[in-house]
């Protein structure tokens, strides 16, 4: 994950947060359960041992996606982010080619998790590409598994 990840201070902060949780209290609580299910005897059928193993795995690999991120983060102000074009951090509203419905968008990280927005396009992604400096009303086109695809900007901002 060497691409830049554009994200709120909000959602650094919470990031950050989350990362000194997981590397203090969480790795101690899994070595704990890892501890007492060692305890219980015979590891080739230790259900709690496995299970406790798993969930250690997977908290490694989120502590290294979340430090991959903070590593190469780029705080985005809402202040700064251009009302007239697409940029990283705006919000998008497009309507697909031959539909009538409109779906709306932040352009960003995942981890910003938008409330009431239909999900999140990652600005380095072949419709993120496409619509990076873009305006409203006008068209983007970009190639997607099933063929190419239009999109039309309907509007930028909130």
């Amino acid at each position: 994950m060497s691409d830049v990840q554009h994200l709120s201070p909000e959602a650094h902060q919470r990031l950050q947060e989350e990362l000194h949780d997981l590397t203090t209290r969480g790795r101690v609580e899994v070595a704990q359960r890892i501890e007492a299910a060692r305890a219980l005897g015979d590891l080739s059928e230790n259900g709690d041992y496995h299970a406790a193993k798993d969930d250690q795995g997977k908290m490694e690999a989120r502590i290294r996606h979340i430090e991959a991120m903070l590593k190469n983060a780029q705080i985005v102000e809402a202040s700064e982010v251009a009302s007239d074009v697409v940029v990283a951090g705006s919000v998008v509203t497009i309507r697909y080619e031959g539909d009538d419905d409109v779906e709306r968008y932040l352009v960003g990280s995942i981890e910003e998790k938008p409330a009431g927005l239909d999900g999140v396009i990652s600005p380095g992604s072949p419709l993120g590409l496409a619509l990076m400096e873009k305006k409203a009303g006008d068209v983007a086109e970009y190639e997607a598994p099933g063929g190419r695809l239009k999109v039309e900007i309907v509007a930028i901002g909130s």
